[in-house]
């Protein structure tokens, strides 16, 4: 099968090459010439010749919109859009019907796997309608892992971003949670070897994971992480699934608390926190601690 796919990066590169090696044509198109296959996404469209053409769209989301609106205007009725990177489920609705009004299929579809999803495969979640997904059934099948798991249809439109927003809130969470339980494991010192603590859990516990794998893999590679900052970015993905589950009044405490902590992260010193023992010190007379600065002018 023949494939466009747009955005060479990190992930849409290795997905490249994967597809590749079960056999299919990938035609890349990407904003750096030197790993680009065509000069322009008009020679990528002309050099897609099966029927329908099918384009993966693997572009940071403030790139969606401005490259959906180029490729309506050069691929015809039929052809099929896949929209793969980490965008807002709810525009996928609009998305499709913008090209749906030129006859130009849409899928928007949740990929996970990181940097491994080449040597492993990729989780994929898939929204659009049956038909459509169908006919690209057999990329799919080359970027899943092999076996009966990792591949879903989840809906109509905008059920795979959904999907996949959710999949990362929970992620949050599940992190927050391997986190605090290093820190505490390392803070109390009853448990001599925390590292190995960790790596025993990788087989027969019920919290053994890929993620605690990972973990073990960051503890060998520094044990005290005395080589990493304690700053932690967020996607997007996890604000927007507290937003849905507010709108939808679904309690989600656990992905709420892992999204502030990763905003605590970003705080050297926090604010709220000097509040709060500004405030114990008044009411109840507790000790506060001097800045720095403060400390050095008495």
């Amino acid at each position: 099968m023949q494939l466009g796919l747009i955005g060479l990066g990190k992930m849409g590169g290795n997905m490249a090459t994967r597809i590749r090696a079960a056999g299919h044509e990938v035609i890349g198109y990407d904003t750096n010439p030197e790993i680009s296959d065509v000069k322009d996404l008009a020679e990528l469209v002309s050099r897609l010749t099966d029927g329908p053409r099918v384009v993966w769209v693997m572009v940071p989301v403030q790139a969606l919109e401005p490259v959906i609106k180029d490729l309506a205007g050069l691929l015809a009725p039929g052809d099929i859009i896949i929209d793969g990177g980490n965008t807002r489920w709810d525009g996928d609705a609009g998305r499709a019907e913008f090209l749906g009004s030129k006859g130009i299929k849409f899928i928007d579809c949740g990929v996970s796997g990181g940097v491994w999803g080449l040597e492993n495969g990729y989780a994929l979640m898939c929204g659009g309608d049956a038909e459509d997904v169908a006919v690209v059934q057999p990329i799919f099948d080359a970027l899943k892992p092999p076996g009966e798991f990792g591949f879903v249809h989840a809906g109509s439109h905008g059920a795979g971003h959904f999907a996949k927003m959710v999949h990362n809130g929970m992620e949050y969470a599940i992190m927050q949670a391997y986190a605090e339980g290093w820190e505490l494991l390392e803070t109390a010192d009853v448990v001599t070897d925390v590292p190995a603590t960790f790596n025993s859990w990788r087989e027969g516990t019920v919290i053994r994971s890929w993620l605690l794998d990972l973990l073990v893999r960051a503890l060998q590679e520094d044990p005290q992480l005395t080589e990493i900052r304690g700053y932690a970015e967020d996607s997007g993905e996890g604000r927007w699934t507290v937003d849905a589950a507010i709108d939808l009044a679904v309690p989600v405490p656990a992905i709420s608390a892992a999204l502030f902590a990763r905003f605590v992260s970003r705080q050297p010193d926090s604010p709220a926190m000097k509040m709060v023992a500004a405030m114990r010190n008044q009411f109840g007379g507790h000790a506060v601690q001097k800045e720095a600065a403060q400390i050095d002018e008495i």
